[in-house]
């Protein structure tokens, strides 16, 4: 699949917007149904202070628990690097854990985090584990995960390129990914270019709420007719 290479100026300020800023935006748009589009708590936010992440992702599959068909180690399959220097930068990792359950073992540590940074990648997302958390963090290589683990296990690439699901989010190679604190989503592209306006505005509205909720004159009277307006204003 071919990424649709968006403005670096755009994904510069979505990334400077919340996930849950941007997905209020999304859901103006009405381009996909409001459950869907972000994946669950199952992946999680290894370091929340790290600023939202904003890429292309590039795709693969692992298992962890068997060990693979061929080969010893982990590093047999770097051919998959290739594929991920075909979508454009910034990228970002994401990987299925195949295994039942995921996160017996972590693909990516330390080391893999600085070749994914090498490889113009941003952050990873998995369904699986990762380790070497300091090591990690120290590089500023974002990382969003079901679970931390002690050992890479047999972890290993079997397949990549095509589409994989983490946290109920499917993913195919090229879209984007925007995550931060709170999560992982996917932005449509056909709508990308007018999120910031749309999340612009909103912010706007929500202030306007939360500034009639501090005021001396507040009322439930006055609450209920901003949010008329503001439902009016849509």
């Amino acid at each position: 699949m071919t990424a649709n290479r968006l403005p670096p100026g755009l994904l510069e300020q979505l990334g400077q917007l919340s996930t849950c800023l941007v997905a209020s935006a999304i859901e103006t748009f009405d381009v996909r149904l409001r459950n869907t589009g972000f994946a669950d708590s199952g992946v999680r936010c290894i370091f929340e202070d790290f600023p939202p992440m904003v890429g292309y992702a590039a795709t693969a599959r692992i298992r962890t628990a068997d060990p693979p068909m061929e080969g010893h180690s982990y590093y047999d399959r770097t051919d998959w690097w290739n594929h991920i220097l075909t979508m454009p930068a910034p990228r970002v990792v994401v990987i299925e854990d195949m295994d039942n359950p995921p996160g017996l073992g972590a693909f990516v540590g330390e080391v893999h985090a600085n070749i994914l940074l090498a490889l113009g990648c941003l952050g990873l997302v998995t369904n699986g584990a990762v380790r070497d958390l300091p090591g990690v963090r120290s590089t500023g290589f974002q990382v969003f995960a079901r679970n931390v683990s002690v050992s890479h296990g047999y972890a290993h690439v079997f397949d990549f390129g095509g589409t994989v699901e983490v946290g109920h989010l499917k993913v195919k190679p090229g879209q984007l990914i925007h995550a931060d604190r709170h999560g992982v989503e996917m932005i449509p592209t056909e709508v990308a270019e007018r999120i910031p306006q749309a999340a612009r505005e909103i912010q706007e509205k929500r202030e306007h709420l939360i500034g009639l909720c501090r005021s001396a004159d507040f009322s439930v009277e006055k609450m209920r007719q901003a949010i008329h307006e503001k439902r009016k204003s849509k």
